[in-house]
């Protein structure tokens, strides 16, 4: 079918592909080329070398962080160039290098456009496994110089030098296949530049022949989100947990030794120290760590190899276990190719898990940032044990009021998290068959997870945990003025005199041992020997 379109594809005299750095395509009409017509441009060091005869040269914004090239352009050139598919031929922005296919998305799904791009770790991803592909092809009979361009045009991809060049946003076909398009059109059309010939003429590197040969979208998509979440996951995520649980483990031994009223079902309870109670989100932590890091071997299993339904149609005997090998290199982690493809082409169960990994942390960031907000709260009339570092105004009514930002912001990222996991929760059970054709929408808030977390467990570790103290005064105030320290008089007195001396404190608003005093109930010296804040904060010594 994409032969047969080839063969329509018309080139109109005025339009013909200009060569020069990624992110700015011109086309120029060959006329152009000629003595006082030629365009005018500034050279740099940074020019890449070009096989045309007159190369164009460019210039860099030195403001911009993105390499971007500014032309002095005649009123003749070009702004568009001619590609076509299986439905015909349509006009593409001559400073892009995707396709027609991808153009024709972008008119077919205008769907929240730009805001909804799909995320640079897919992109990056594509070009991870496009590369790796086209150097196991060299082995199956891909030309190597074909090969090469591929590879060079991928790692470009990889790079992210290229992602201006993916425009289209995660509603578009549930298996991927316009994202799929999108690599393979950048690609060879990169690929092309590299070797000299005109871009939009699928000669020498054509799209489906040789950037997707021995693969379908079915089997790339779903390889490419499992990369993209391995990466994200070990290079930001888990880094990110890692740092806030040794923040959270820092404060946890520097309170070890503060001692305050606990809290069950938001009343007093029996002491602990303050340490001890952030020993607890430690320990959170170390399990969210684990979490994670236990979905990840599934997610290093690859759909590569498994093409349409999973049976490999087009694929030779050992090319997904030699992909595998090729992103694992490539990558610096051990993937393999998946045991059963019909499972890895039609659930995503792994990314379910992962998410539900993701959501499990949430909760617990939920519940740290939560106690800490409340612990922090007053400064005068709320509990006030712990000082919040104070970072910016927090009203535009109230003077002097500053309120615990940090907290506030890694709850509603937690609450974004756990929406996100609905979704995929909800898309993971959309395998039809032989596939899922949720996937874009699965990796897109799986990833849009991860990076959240990852940032706002760095914003939270940076701007408040570093800077918590506690207020030691209050805290003390509160764990004397606590009734409930009257349950170590129980193995003393009892559980009903105990009981009653609490009650009695409480209706008269006495301390408890005015009223164990007035009670009669026990000695003012027993009393001082059981009622001991520091001998409640551990089990005691076996008689």
């Amino acid at each position: 079918m994409f032969r047969s379109a080839r063969s329509m594809l018309r080139r109109p005299a005025e339009v013909c592909a200009v060569r020069s750095l990624p992110h700015a395509r011109m086309a120029a009409c060959p006329s152009i080329n000629h003595g006082a017509r030629a365009l005018s441009t500034t050279a740099t060091s940074l020019r890449r070398p070009n096989p045309s005869s007159n190369p164009l040269t460019i210039r860099l914004n030195s403001f911009s962080a993105v390499p971007r090239r500014t032309f002095a352009l005649t009123s003749r050139m070009a702004s568009t160039r001619t590609e076509s598919d299986a439905f015909g031929e349509l006009q593409v922005p001559s400073d892009k290098y995707w396709g027609a296919q991808t153009e024709r998305s972008l008119e077919n799904f205008k769907i929240n456009q730009p805001q909804d791009r799909m995320p640079p770790p897919i992109v990056r991803a594509f070009g991870i496994l496009k590369g790796a592909a086209a150097k196991v092809n060299v082995k199956y009979g891909l030309d190597p110089k074909i090969g090469d361009a591929i590879q060079q045009a991928a790692e470009e991809v990889a790079s992210l030098k290229l992602v201006d060049h993916f425009p289209l946003v995660v509603w578009q076909t549930g298996s991927g296949t316009q994202s799929n398009m999108n690599a393979n059109e950048v690609i060879s059309n990169r690929a092309i530049e590299i070797l000299g010939g005109t871009m939009g003429s699928k000669k020498p590197v054509h799209p489906n022949d040789h950037v997707n040969m021995s693969a379908s979208s079915n089997d790339t998509f779903p390889t490419v989100m499992h990369i993209a979440a391995v990466l994200d996951f070990e290079e930001s995520l888990l880094p990110a947990i890692r740092t806030l649980r040794d923040a959270l483990k820092a404060k946890a031994d520097q309170f070890e030794k503060i001692i305050k009223i606990g809290r069950t079902h938001l009343q007093d309870a029996t002491p602990l120290t303050l340490g001890q109670e952030f020993s607890g989100y430690v320990q959170q932590l170390d399990f969210g760590i684990e979490r994670v890091q236990s979905s990840l071997p599934r997610l290093k299993m690859l759909a590569q190899g498994g093409t349409a339904v999973g049976t490999g149609i087009n694929t030779f005997k050992g090319f997904a276990e030699d992909v595998a090998a090729e992103v694992s290199k490539a990558t610096g982690h051990d993937f393999v190719t998946a045991p059963n493809k019909f499972e890895a082409l039609a659930a995503h169960d792994a990314v379910v898990e992962a998410s539900g990994q993701l959501n499990t942390l949430a909760v617990s960031l939920f519940k740290i940032a939560q106690d800490i907000r409340f612990l922090g709260s007053g400064p005068r009339c709320g509990l006030g044990e712990l000082k919040l570092p104070e970072n910016e105004p927090g009203s535009s009514i109230m003077p002097g009021k500053v309120n615990p930002t940090q907290c506030e912001s890694l709850t509603m990222v937690c609450a974004q998290v756990f929406g996100n996991h609905t979704a995929v929760t909800f898309a993971g059970s959309q395998g039809n068959f032989e596939l899922n054709v949720f996937k874009p929408v699965m990796i897109r808030n799986l990833l849009h997870s991860s990076r959240l977390l990852a940032d706002g467990m760095k914003s939270f570790e940076k701007n408040l945990v570093e800077g918590l103290e506690a207020d030691e005064k209050r805290i003390t105030a509160l764990l004397n003025e606590s009734l409930m320290l009257v349950t170590c008089l129980n193995p003393v007195i009892g559980y009903d005199l105990a009981s009653k001396t609490a009650k009695n404190a409480h209706k008269k608003g006495i301390t408890l041992k005015q009223s164990a005093m007035e009670l009669k109930v026990i000695s003012e010296e027993d009393f001082d020997k059981y009622v001991r804040p520091e001998l409640m904060i551990n089990p005691a010594e076996k008689k």
